[in-house]
């Protein structure tokens, strides 16, 4: 199903920066892109390059230079064809047997602390036998126990830290849920993207874990329908998939985003009895 996406991003340059952008949606086997434009400010330099540690991440080096005001815009139009599996088909595979690109995402990171986690992740998920039970329960239990609340977090919070404060956004619901699966030995990753008719609008995160060597989505904010996700990036956390990492000094100054399909028709939890969404392989 194709979505119509458009982002902005204004800011004032305090002093001249090189900032590292990661706007623009992934091209994959189920991720399909066309009539893709980005603009920018006049005047300011600017490249696209792939980074080793982030995977096929699409990043833009920009220099702002002379420039006061930066001004970023994207547009594209994705076509995307999310998988529908059983779960009956997702078996449980030991570690011993996880296909190697999954294995650092096993690891505890910056934000996702599994090994601080662990005593909490086993006294409350241990006891369930299949794997994507324990992640559906995960997933239920950040719902359930942490308030989202806008504001209530910044860039230094980790998933130790939201266990302790009870409230974080959607990053950080992402990144509990990430290291609560590698304390129980399932391999996670954070997934950030376009949400179709999200309210409000923004850029959104969840997760994925590997399951039977196929990473299936969970979004434990129910935020968004898991069949109207656009990926931008992936990473072990938000470190590896920032939308703007910024050298320098800018003042942000407000942004747009939009995801929407007019043929778009979400896939709520009866729809979704049985079955689970893998976005890529």
């Amino acid at each position: 199903m194709p979505f119509q996406i458009h982002a902005e991003l204004h800011y004032q340059v305090l002093q001249r920066s090189t900032v590292l952008l990661n706007l623009h949606a992934l091209k994959t086997p189920n991720q399909t892109l066309s009539n893709e434009v980005f603009e920018i400010t006049p005047g300011v330099k600017w490249e696209e390059l792939p980074i080793e540690t982030s995977g096929d991440n699409r990043y833009i080096r920009l220099d702002t230079g002379d420039a006061t005001q930066l001004d970023i815009a994207y547009s594209v139009t994705a076509d995307i064809r999310p998988q529908m599996v059983s779960h009956q088909s997702l078996r449980d595979v030991p570690v011993s047997r996880i296909h190697r690109s999954a294995l650092p995402f096993l690891f505890p990171s910056r934000y996702c602390q599994a090994d601080l986690l662990g005593k909490l992740a086993w006294k409350e998920f241990g006891g369930i036998a299949h794997p994507y039970d324990q992640v559906v329960a995960i997933a239920d239990w950040i719902f359930e126990n942490i308030d989202y609340l806008s504001g209530s977090t910044d860039t230094a919070t980790s998933a130790f830290d939201t266990v302790t404060q009870r409230a974080g956004v959607c990053r950080d619901f992402a990144h509990l849920g990430i290291a609560l699966c590698r304390a129980l030995s399932i391999p996670a990753r954070y997934f950030t993207g376009y949400a179709c008719d999200m309210q409000p609008p923004d850029f959104h995160a969840c997760f994925e874990a590997c399951i039977g060597n196929r990473w299936i989505i969970f979004d434990p904010t129910r935020l968004a329908s898991l069949n109207g996700l656009v990926r931008i990036a992936t990473g072990r956390d938000a470190a590896d998939a920032s939308v703007a990492t910024i050298f320098g000094s800018l003042q942000f100054n407000g942004m747009v985003v939009s995801c929407t399909s007019p043929d778009f028709k979400p896939l709520g939890p009866d729809d979704l009895a049985g079955q689970a969404i893998v976005i890529d392989s």
